[in-house]
């Protein structure tokens, strides 16, 4: 059983690494992996190929930056001819990118069986691309693994049939247990001058978040009640920095401006700080899992399991949600959240053996 995994930006190589090392394991699957080169860089791509043990891609389409419908349309332009080389007997993409779009409109256009790890999660925003990368590509799924029971009713109330649907757990918890004791041994605190607790993570990258000075200015004002007490740490992502160099000084002021960092020196970060601002989906899903107070600059969330049993609080762009959360962190009040069930990291074990299932009938 030939299967063919489509990956291109930072959160896929947390998601499928767990995946293809279980894949591994059974002489009966033939694991293939295609890099679209939608993130390209050392610090977004080469960095987590090495951290998370990844083999080097069997393919990569080297598409490179570019607006979303661009590089969509050239990833499945440079895909389809992989496909039909490499006949697969299953197309596997994971998360909510371009290249998983991509990946699932040419598994369907070519008839060969589709894959989607972590399936059904919904924002209800369209405004955001990535809700619809979603929503299309569960709709041409033939397996949709989902993290959490909202997802599966997601897909239900959408038509999808149950023999579709497989509740698994989440993939990129496997990753994080798997790898958060060497995460420890990272030294950015000591190269950032930081101590335990004593400081704020923030990341940025949505549209809406950072498109522009004006909107980007906004969103730091937001979080000036905590940059005022803590040094807080923002590495930036790529779509961030060009309006991050139009934004006033006054609003950096407060803020450790690094660069993007490797996927263990990052998990290091997060665990040790007193709370993690962000509006990144898998960031909640990560903080959840190790206890860390999460303050989501964002008005939705498509990952409600972190709000209702993790430690996540939806608070917008917000100064006074911001203050009020804060402070019930900084007096220690803060929700200890619980571990959803099936994050125990084995996710990855029951969507392979899923699959091996499946392919022996």
């Amino acid at each position: 059983m030939k299967v063919l995994a489509v990956v291109g930006a930072r959160p896929n190589f947390v998601k499928v690494a767990p995946l293809l090392a279980e894949m591994r394991l059974y002489p009966e699957l033939e694991p293939r992996l295609v890099h679209t080169g939608q993130h390209w860089d050392f610090a977004m791509s080469a960095a987590f190929f090495r951290d998370l043990e990844l083999p080097a891609p069997d393919v990569n389409l080297n598409v490179g930056p570019g607006p979303a419908v661009l590089q969509t349309a050239e990833i499945m332009a440079r895909l389809a001819p992989v496909v039909a080389a490499e006949r697969p007997d299953l197309v596997l993409v994971v998360g909510d990118v371009t290249s998983t779009l991509a990946g699932a409109l040419v598994a369907a256009k070519t008839a060969v069986p589709l894959a989607h790890v972590e399936a059904g999660l919904r924002s209800f925003d369209r405004t955001m691309p990535e809700e619809i990368n979603r929503i299309l590509t569960d709709a041409v799924a033939d397996y949709c693994f989902t993290t959490e029971p909202s997802a599966e009713e997601n897909l239900r109330r959408e038509g999808i049939g149950p023999e579709r649907i497989h509740p698994v757990g989440n993939v990129m918890i496997d990753t994080l247990f798997r790898y958060r004791e060497r995460a420890a041994a990272s030294t950015i605190l000591d190269a950032l001058g930081l101590e335990p607790r004593g400081y704020a993570v923030l990341t940025l990258h949505r549209p809406g978040n950072v498109d522009g000075a004006a909107r980007l200015a906004r969103s730091l004002e937001a979080i000036a009640p905590v940059r005022r007490e803590v040094p807080v740490v923002f590495p930036v992502h790529p779509r961030t920095r060009a309006s991050l160099d139009a934004v006033p000084p006054s609003a950096l002021a407060g803020l450790r401006v690094v660069e993007p960092l490797a996927y263990l020196d990052f998990v290091h970060l997060m665990a040790s700080a007193a709370c993690v601002l962000t509006d990144s989906g898998g960031i909640q899903e990560e903080t959840t899992a190790l206890g860390v107070p999460c303050l989501t600059l964002r008005p939705n969330t498509e990952r409600p399991i972190t709000v209702t049993q993790g430690t996540n609080r939806l608070v917008d762009t917000d100064p006074a949600r911001v203050a009020a959360a804060w402070a019930e962190i900084r007096e220690g009040r803060w929700p200890a959240g619980r571990l959803p069930e099936l994050w125990d990291g084995k996710a990855a074990s029951r969507i392979v053996r899923i699959l091996v299932d499946h392919g022996r009938r």
